[in-house]
């Protein structure tokens, strides 16, 4: 049985990637075979000849919005009392038009209070709500959407130690990325670029789209010794009949599933039925997947380097074995690799 101190290793923090390549492919590419333990060092770009005719990559189309929004607090509608910063991470926008966030300062936004970004635009603060969670609801002039353009920041994980600049919108953005609803991005896939989908598809690998929103969930940290006691943040996927067709007869055949990352990971395992059949259509997942755990969709992962005591670190060691995938860090360590989501990636097969 696992404990968290079990997935911690070293890392110098000039190995933590601040900016991304200028080149998405240049990334290095660490193969690590499952059966074996065998490490390989490879580049990203040379990933299409690791695949095999009518193989499956999925990836994960979901956007990343410009989620974070800095203003002002203040004591509650009408009070005129103005308050301190403060800062609103949106995470999810509900049926009746309010809104999921996570808020900062905690102990400042209490319900009734507003948060004000501009003459045109502020949330109300409705309801505190359990695991950092609070609902919000816009009451400017402008509406979420109209909001999130004009004051909207990239998201950036709190381990890049500087602000957003102009070439964040593009980069912290896999170039597939179509339907907007992640607060962080589904990084193993800002490695992929045009030339090297259409190098896929020359070679007649199929690309199936799913989506997978990625929520603030993923940064959150493991506090429990006992890992089974981690509560995990739901995660809204949509998986289209099509996309569910192609895995299940590549499947049926044989062929090859390679994952584009942990997020695809956790939306196929939380589709699959008794049968190992994947099934089609929007869902929620909060699916904690940790050593052991038995895979029942996808034969490789495709994924960056994760932090130590992480979920997403627990997801991989499930995946490759536990000696084998932390014997793989401490070599991508000693290599010199860069890690987190502008670094470089690693392929498990």
């Amino acid at each position: 049985m696992h404990r968290l101190s079990d997935f911690d290793y070293e890392l110098p923090h000039s190995q933590i990637a601040q900016h991304p390549l200028p080149d998405r492919s240049a990334s290095r590419l660490l193969v690590l075979e499952r059966a074996s333990g065998a490490i390989r060092h490879l580049h990203f770009r040379d990933l299409a000849e690791l695949l095999t005719p009518r193989d499956v990559l999925v990836i994960n189309t979901s956007r990343v919005i410009p989620a974070r929004l800095r203003g002002k607090r203040e004591g509650g509608r009408g009070t005129g009392t103005a308050g301190g910063d403060a800062e609103i991470l949106l995470v999810r926008e509900q049926s009746d038009g309010t809104w999921l966030a996570m808020g900062h300062p905690g102990g400042k936004l209490k319900p009734g209070r507003t948060v004000t970004f501009g003459d045109d635009s502020a949330v109300e603060i409705l309801e505190v709500l359990g695991g950092g969670l609070r609902r919000v609801r816009f009451v400017g002039s402008l509406d979420a959407r109209a909001t999130l353009a004009k004051y909207g920041e990239v998201p950036l994980p709190p381990y890049i130690r500087r602000a957003p600049d102009a070439a964040d919108r593009e980069r912290y953005q896999t170039v597939y990325a179509a339907h907007d609803g992640s607060v962080a991005a589904p990084t193993a896939g800002l490695h992929f670029t045009p030339e090297l989908l259409a190098d896929m598809y020359t070679r007649q690998v199929r690309v199936a789209s799913i989506d997978l929103h990625v929520g603030p969930g993923t940064f959150k940290p493991v506090e429990t010794e006992d890992i089974d006691q981690h509560p995990m943040h739901a995660e809204a996927f949509d998986i289209t009949p099509g996309a569910a067709e192609w895995i299940n007869r590549a499947r049926g055949k044989g062929r090859g599933i390679w994952a584009v990352g942990t997020t695809v990971v956790r939306a196929l395992e939380s589709s699959v039925d008794e049968n190992g059949v994947i099934r089609s259509g929007a869902g929620e997942t909060n699916l904690f997947i940790r050593p052991p755990y038995e895979f029942k969709v996808v034969s490789h992962l495709i994924t960056n380097f994760h932090l130590p005591r992480s979920t997403l670190l627990m997801l991989v060691c499930a995946f490759g074995g536990y000696e084998r995938v932390m014997a793989a860090y401490r070599e991508a360590v000693k290599e010199g690799y860069r890690f987190y989501s502008y670094g470089d990636a690693m392929l498990i097969m």
